[in-house]
């Protein structure tokens, strides 16, 4: 079932919210990385929070998913967020409350309601 659903996002919402980051508008970037086996560049857009360090990633689907895996496998990755792209030089694990707080209101809320706890700090140079 958990495949299905991805497949069906990948398929249909991704296509549009791709579109949606390479505007440069609206809460979604870009995460541009290699496939660890493929070796193919892929884009997947995903929502992060900027602070000092970098951006902070919520991994609603947690860390199964392709995208984060091959960022991991890599050691980094590209990320357009707001129409610049930024070079991510390391994946980090980040504490809970600090990623709900880095997204600010009302969606911290949002986050504490769906009881997500998985954030990453994507370290930039």
């Amino acid at each position: 079932m958990r495949r299905k659903w991805l497949w069906l996002l990948k398929n249909t919402l991704n296509r549009v919210t791709t579109r949606a980051a390479r505007s440069g508008h609206g809460p979604f970037s870009l995460v541009r990385h290699v496939g660890r086996k493929s070796g193919k560049t892929y884009e997947t857009p995903i929502i992060v929070a900027r602070v000092p360090e970098g951006f902070i990633a919520e991994l609603t689907y947690g860390e199964g998913v392709n995208w984060y895996r091959n960022i991991v496998a890599a050691g980094g990755c590209e990320l357009m967020v707001d129409g610049r792209w930024h070079q991510v030089s390391a994946i980090e694990p980040y504490p809970s409350e600090a990623g709900r707080d880095a997204f600010g209101y009302p969606a911290k809320l949002v986050l504490q309601v769906l009881q997500r706890h998985e954030f990453r700090l994507l370290r930039t140079a």
